[in-house]
């Protein structure tokens, strides 16, 4: 066994056995692993989106900052990161988050792609109760072992929701020409809301329906944290 089985594969997989074992129906097993797991990223994620809303919040200092000393590439640098210091945002927030889920994702894909098989099951920690074998209906219904495009779509229309809710207010135009970093701004906002969407579309799609579920379930947790978050410290 790889490290990577070891640490991240194994105790993934360990962990939904337990939960089918309990809940005996393997897509609520799916739903209570992604809670589980959101939850454990949770001080991450509030801190990431506390100081994405903080970034929003200084943005107009941060264009005359770049207007001031458009000449001064060093100098621009140097007052930005005094402003990030004094409004305590640390810019890596966000990469933090982003490098910590990718390999569980990647845990959850191998889960749910190889979990399904009666061989899998040699992974199992001794005090995890062997089923024999995983039934992958959800509901008697959805077979999570096969595509299922609706979550897909789901998956989709939740990415957006989310990143509609963080997407900054644009204010009216005002007559004069916006600069190169306001224009690269802007068409980084719209993919944000438009592409990455489309592209979790056309991801999941093809993919086990258990991995479209983990992520529909993981955005409404997302989206109800990012509300109680930005709520929470919407006079700040």
């Amino acid at each position: 066994m790889n490290i990577f089985d070891a640490l991240i594969y194994q105790p993934l997989f360990n962990v939904l056995i337990l939960f089918y074992h309990w809940l005996g129906d393997f897509g609520f097993a799916v739903i209570a692993l992604t809670v589980a797991i959101r939850i454990l990223l949770y001080p991450l994620a509030a801190k990431a989106i506390r100081v994405q809303k903080a970034t929003t919040r200084i943005q107009p200092q941060m264009k005359d900052i770049q207007k001031k000393y458009k000449d001064d590439k060093e100098k621009q640098a140097l007052e930005m990161m005094a402003l990030w210091r004094e409004n305590k945002i640390n810019p890596l927030s966000g990469f933090l988050l982003l490098l910590v889920q990718i390999p569980v994702l990647w845990g959850l894909y191998r889960v749910f792609w190889d979990g399904f098989k009666d061989e899998s099951l040699a992974m199992l920690y001794g005090f995890v109760p062997n089923p024999g074998s995983v039934d992958p209906m959800f509901l008697d219904h959805i077979n999570l072992a096969a595509s299922f495009p609706a979550f897909a779509v789901a998956a989709g229309v939740l990415q957006f929701v989310q990143a509609k809710m963080m997407m900054p207010s644009v204010p009216a135009g005002d007559g004069k020409e916006k600069s190169q970093s306001e224009q690269f701004a802007e068409m980084m906002q719209k993919q944000t809301l438009y592409v990455f969407p489309a592209v979790t579309v056309a991801i999941f799609w093809a993919l086990p329906s258990a991995l479209g579920l983990y992520w529909i379930a993981s955005g409404i947790f997302s989206v109800g944290q990012q509300y109680y978050i930005l709520k929470k410290n919407g006079k700040n």
